[in-house]
């Protein structure tokens, strides 16, 4: 086998995004397409060409013409449909966040370990070349030691008590949607992130964080960290060492970083993508599946787990100010 035969479960907007990328991933194929209304799976099949189209997520996870799905549901689904996925046998990639618990988390990966499946939660920012080349230099020692990291990633989101942004029913507030990106980029820098944190958050009306500031201390570095809906903030990241630093301008979907000395800008790179930057990860976890791998060597189960647990005891934080 060649290329992954992919299946989308869900036909919203990410999904799209996904659908437009994979063209430039070259060991990918898109073969299907799953909704829950089989004339929406019918009318996003035409718009990129999709040979199969079903009209129930169980169909599509049933289907010979798929090899792995890509979960592309809102966050209270994330589990629900992984489930789904693998207990049929398929590969999956799960749009972040993979779970909205550290149990569901651990329960998922262990079901894709007995199924011998690839499975792999979708933080796209991490493949990012942006990302691998600043991941280098901070490696090659080139900013010296590790000393801080800042991060932040927030854009203004009107207030609806029923959106998925803000209802708690559907795993809504800013931690799991936006604050997830600063914390693991700063876990893939730092190598692990506190045991404990300073939390400063804004609740809004429905009783989820919409603002969180997030201040810790981990082997030596600093973190300062800040995800919100009320605002949009610099979206950029800095690496800061002892020789220098390095600067990531709206690091979630970085195009490029520079390397500083002091003041002066020693080192810039810029990436060449194609697509909007999903087409990395997509290669990169159809890599692993045509290698009969069943973890991913920068997003493994250890790393979403952590992830999942750091989340989990934010947003405690978080709702002991809203008390």
């Amino acid at each position: 086998m060649s290329h992954v035969r992919w299946g989308v479960l869900g036909a919203g907007r990410i999904a799209r995004t996904f659908c437009q990328d994979i063209r430039f991933a070259s060991n990918a194929q898109l073969t299907a397409i799953g909704s829950r209304h089989a004339a929406r799976a019918s009318t996003f099949a035409t718009d990129f060409v999709i040979p199969h189209s079903f009209g129930s997520y169980a169909e599509l996870c049933q289907s010979n013409a798929v090899d792995a799905i890509y979960v592309a549901t809102p966050h209270n689904f994330h589990f629900e449909h992984c489930l789904l996925a693998l207990e049929h046998g398929k590969h999956v990639l799960c749009e972040k966040p993979i779970t909205d618990s550290p149990e569901q988390c651990e329960r998922l990966f262990t079901l894709a370990s007995q199924q011998q499946c690839f499975l792999m939660e979708a933080m796209w920012t991490l493949f990012l070349p942006a990302i691998q080349t600043a991941k280098s230099w901070l490696d090659a020692g080139r900013i010296g030691e590790l000393l801080h990291i800042k991060a932040d990633f927030g854009y203004p989101i009107e207030f609806d008590a029923e959106g998925r942004h803000y209802n708690p029913a559907l795993a809504g507030g800013c931690v799991l949607d936006m604050g997830i990106y600063p914390l693991a980029l700063a876990l893939y820098m730092a190598g692990q992130l506190p045991d404990s944190w300073t939390v400063n958050a804004h609740i809004a009306d429905t009783g989820v964080e919409d603002d969180v500031v997030m201040l810790g201390q981990c082997a030596g570095v600093s973190l300062q960290l800040a995800t919100s809906f009320r605002t949009r903030l610099p979206n950029t990241a800095y690496l800061i060492g002892s020789k220098g630093y390095i600067r990531i301008d709206d690091f979630f979907c970085a195009h490029e970083c520079v390397l500083c000395v002091v003041d002066e800008e020693t080192d810039k790179f810029v990436d060449r993508r194609q697509g909007s930057g999903f087409e990395f990860e997509i290669e990169t976890a159809s890599q692993h599946i045509l290698r009969q791998q069943h973890q991913s060597d920068v997003m493994t189960a250890a790393f979403s787990l952590h992830l999942q647990q750091q989340m989990d005891g934010i947003r405690a934080l978080c709702n002991l100010q809203r008390q």
